[in-house]
């Protein structure tokens, strides 16, 4: 008995608790002010969170305690960042509700954040703690009055003042340095710009960068350590210019070997091979760069006058200028011979030395042979080719033009001169079904020029139509009916769309209900019909009224655009013939009788006259006097 003797009370007591907080709102008015759930609510909020205290929705969803946690994301954009993107301490822990952490309504000092900087494991951050870093005090890098997430994770950020190079390699320390120890590090010279190999491997860093300098100033030019071997007296001078490397190896300053050949872009042959260096070579060596055309050298013997570029090697040779290198391969220029091109002589084409004045469009020398009259372009490869000029098959797609060769269109089906009346005008011809097929319509024209609508290449015949796509889409019954039942003649866009069009014989009506046949019948059955008189009109049938047929009211024809006459909502246009008293009473005859009964009236009433019996046998005295 105690043991439920217990909640029994609990409940009371919560029960008096609610009792006690409405009377307050009521009595007090400060229910403009606040909310039942505020008032109700277990404790004050947090600082932090106080101007929300009066309105409980921001935080809470009602009977949904899950939809807490997304609207605490909706406000901290932060932490709903992390939780999608998986990213940050939140984002790396379970799903979870955000109270689960985070309580609230404890007072305004209370600390929504139970943290325990001892017991947290910062791997689950975005920065993980290794070697040297681990040991550090949290007040190294957060500083206090910012959030956690705030902290820099750049190396350079907390070793500004350890980065002897002054920012000048970024601010990607960690490529060379380690967290075990900032003077140790592990640099791989073979990515930069300049790899160290043979002699180089075993220079010191000092060497080469020096003391109080940026590593990026350190030269890479050959002269830029080597300038007192060239100055010296085996040295150039400065007379071959700085690539020092072009001669020289890593291996070993003084040995030089250079092969015309194979260690530039220009091999000497024939009687290059002899010529001597300075006699190509007038200025200063490497400094002053050397053209490689013939060009350069042989421009007062080019009777084409550069007109063939400056590649002259590819006629003539080293050997004599005169004599030719090979015989000329037309397949290397922009125009290839062939078909018959390859056996017509060059003066054909050619007339003089210029020989790229010579045109390469085909009507430059075809222009006798098309019979388009230059409708069609200059492009006549692209129908006729070099063997025959009259064969164009294998040659011409249709299907590069604006109308596709499909089915019943097909080459093999329907000859060019059936749509092109003439080879000056194949590009005037109409794209349109009209343009081919007029006669075909059998529609006069009255479904419009857009055949492809309804018919396709295939056949003309239409295989299937969809009824939606006009104003009367097919339901019902219609759906199975045969097109000629509506459509008498292919002048498809006579066919009636009123019901009366096709029903007229199942209109039993006479018309007298109008030719609105679909405010009661439905295409599933003719027979099936419904009419709510209470919805559809402004007079609703009760009593009597709803057994009554719709004739009984409704007897003169419905106007042309109307379901059914008006014939007015009083009593006396349907029961002027049982009103006997003879219109003395007007013609709201609801007032006394019911529908459910004529006879039966209702005890109403009438003035200071008295009352009418409910058996309507006659006017009884009241205390206003007599009827």
């Amino acid at each position: 008995m105690k043991t439920m003797a217990r909640p029994i009370a609990k409940s009371l007591r919560f029960a008096a608790f609610i009792t006690m907080a409405l009377a307050s709102l009521l009595l007090t008015g400060v229910a403009g002010a606040q909310s039942l759930e505020s008032v109700l609510a277990p404790g004050k909020l947090n600082q932090g969170h106080a101007k929300w205290e009066d309105d409980c929705k921001t935080c809470h969803v009602k009977f949904d305690r899950a939809a807490q946690s997304v609207l605490c994301a909706d406000c901290h954009k932060d932490v709903a960042s992390d939780l999608r993107a998986k990213t940050g301490y939140h984002g790396r822990l379970k799903p979870q509700a955000c109270n689960t952490c985070h309580t609230e309504h404890k007072g305004r000092n209370a600390q929504l954040i139970n943290f325990d900087k001892n017991k947290f494991d910062h791997a689950q951050s975005d920065f993980v703690l290794r070697d040297k870093h681990r040991p550090l005090a949290c007040e190294k890098c957060h500083v206090t009055g910012k959030k956690y997430r705030e902290a820099p994770t750049q190396c350079s950020v907390c070793h500004h003042k350890d980065d002897v190079h002054k920012g000048a390699l970024g601010a990607k320390c960690a490529d060379c340095h380690s967290e075990n120890s900032w003077k140790d590090s592990r640099f791989d010279h073979g990515a930069t710009r300049f790899a160290l190999v043979d002699k180089h491997v075993t220079v010191k860093c000092v060497e080469c960068h020096k003391a109080g300098s940026h590593y990026k100033d350190a030269p890479r030019a050959c002269v830029g350590c080597h300038r007192k071997d060239d100055d010296g007296a085996k040295g150039h001078k400065g007379l071959f210019g700085d690539k020092c490397e072009s001669c020289h190896g890593v291996h070993l300053w003084k040995a030089v070997k250079f092969n015309h050949d194979t260690d530039t872009k220009y091999a000497l042959r024939g009687k290059h091979a002899a010529t001597a260096c300075l006699t190509c070579h007038t200025g200063r060596l490497y400094r002053v760069k050397l053209s490689q055309d013939c060009n350069a050298c042989h421009a007062k013997d080019d009777k084409h006058k550069q007109s063939l570029g400056k590649d002259c090697a590819s006629c003539h040779n080293e050997r004599s200028w005169k004599e030719p290198a090979k015989k000329f391969d037309h397949d290397l220029s922009s125009f290839p011979l062939l078909g018959k091109h390859a056996k017509v002589e060059c003066k054909e084409c050619h007339k003089s030395p210029m020989f790229k004045e010579s045109p390469r469009a085909c009507l430059g020398c075809h222009q006798k042979d098309d019979r388009h009259k230059g409708t069609l372009g200059e492009k006549c490869g692209d129908c006729h080719g070099e063997s025959d000029w009259k064969t164009t098959a294998g040659r011409f797609s249709h299907d590069k033009t604006r109308f596709s060769l499909r089915n019943a269109h097909a080459l093999e089906t329907v000859k060019c001169a059936a749509c092109h009346k003439d080879l000056a005008s194949m590009r005037k011809t109409a794209l349109d079904c009209f343009g081919c097929h007029k006669k075909d319509d059998k529609h006069e024209g009255q479904a419009g020029a857009a055949c492809d609508k309804c018919h396709s290449d295939r056949t003309w015949k239409v295989e299937s139509f969809d009824h939606r796509l006009t104003r009367f889409t097919l339901t019902g019954s219609h759906i199975l009916a045969t097109c000629k039942s509506c459509h008498q003649t292919a002048r498809f866009k006579d066919a009636p769309s009123a019901c009366l069009a096709c029903h007229q014989k199942s209109d039993k009506h006479q018309q007298k209900f109008g030719a609105l046949c679909e405010n009661c019948h439905n295409t599933r059955a003719w027979t099936l019909w419904d009419f709510n008189h209470d919805k559809k009109t402004s007079y609703r049938l009760d009593g009597q009224h709803i057994k009554a047929s719709c004739e009984s009211c409704h007897k003169q024809p419905a106007p042309k655009g109307k379901a059914a006459a008006p014939i007015g909502s009083d009593c006396v246009n349907c029961h002027r013939a049982d009103d006997r008293h003879n219109g003395e009473f007007g013609a709201r005859c609801d007032q006394c009788h019911v529908t459910e009964n004529w006879k039966k009236l209702q005890q109403r009433r009438l003035g200071q006259r008295g009352w009418l019996d409910e058996l309507g046998t006659g006017w009884t005295q009241t205390k206003g006097g007599f009827l």
